[in-house]
């Protein structure tokens, strides 16, 4: 394969911008969480996309924003060290809505990197968008990386995708690939259905409680023909979230967990028997040890 093209795409955006509901349309596959709700993805995940003539290795990342808690620092962390050592950088944006600060801020950071990979700007959501009024806003953001190629798409919808596939694939060294053909992510089975887990919570829950809800998995068991056993927990902050998630004679978390296992079950293309229950962890975001637990391991910055 003297022309094939292999390397790793970093996707970096402030939240809700739609990072990996595009990885999971170029994979054909659900392997990343995807809820109407902000900062849905928490780690950064692996998306392995190998064509005859390529191999894409998505990384994606939480979104940057202000962070409110030690959560929050955890995850600009783990999307500002996905900068680092990748060939491409896709900065995504959501077209349907004028720049604000947290895209400047993410600008700013791409202004600073050592060694800048190629950069694609993506201009995402443009079905939101009346199409009298791209241009425009793709100025906007174009000014915010003049140098970076811009392609308006709706990784929802398709629109522009496999333009935008294609430039990525051009921005590649030319080299094998890094991954086995059949391999899609980095990530575990077990890793992939407490994220499942969590987008079911974040999909039925009310505002006050979807980001201060972790999903700690207990028991995640092969059981042959019978598919899988699964037992997770789900922890919230407060015992009035608590009883949220519970709902009345367990409506809620019974909503939650038959969402979650049929996404899961489509994942793992097998039957799943998932159980789940919940704990109150006071004010988890903000307690390093809670953090740790959950797998969530903050970076102390040293003071010059």
């Amino acid at each position: 394969m003297p022309d094939f093209r292999s390397g790793f795409v970093s996707i970096i955006g402030k939240p809700n911008v739609g990072k990996s509901t595009l990885i999971n349309a170029l994979l054909g596959q659900k392997i990343a969480a995807v809820s109407p709700r902000p900062q849905t993805t928490r780690r950064r995940q692996l998306g392995i996309l190998t064509l005859p003539h390529a191999q894409l290795v998505f990384v994606d990342t939480p979104g940057i924003h202000t962070p409110r808690h030690k959560l929050g620092e955890y995850f600009n962390q783990e999307a500002e060290a996905a900068l680092e050592g990748v060939n491409v950088i896709l900065f995504m944006v959501d077209a349907s809505t004028e720049p604000n600060d947290e895209d400047r801020r993410i600008a700013s950071l791409l202004e600073k990197l050592r060694h800048a990979p190629h950069l694609v700007l993506a201009l995402n959501k443009i079905d939101l968008l009346p199409a009298s009024a791209l241009e425009a806003r793709r100025a906007a953001y174009q000014a915010l990386v003049p140098h970076a190629a811009a392609y308006a798409i709706s990784a929802a919808r398709g629109d522009g995708r496999e333009e935008l596939l294609r430039a990525l694939i051009t921005s590649l060294p030319v080299r094998p690939p890094e991954f086995p053909e059949e391999q899609v992510t980095d990530l575990y089975e077990r890793e992939i259905a407490a994220d499942l887990i969590r987008e079911a919570a974040l999909v039925y829950l009310r505002e006050e409680v979807p980001h201060a809800l972790a999903v700690r998995m207990d028991e995640f068991t092969e059981r042959g023909d019978k598919g899988a056993y699964i037992a997770a927990t789900l922890f919230v902050e407060h015992d009035s979230q608590k009883g949220i998630v519970i709902g009345e004679d367990g409506g809620m978390l019974k909503k939650i967990g038959a969402a979650a296992r049929k996404e899961i079950e489509a994942m793992s293309g097998r039957k799943v028997f998932l159980q789940l229950r919940v704990k109150v962890a006071k004010d988890w975001r903000d307690d390093e040890a809670a953090l740790r637990r959950f797998g969530y391991k903050i970076k102390t910055r040293r003071t010059k």
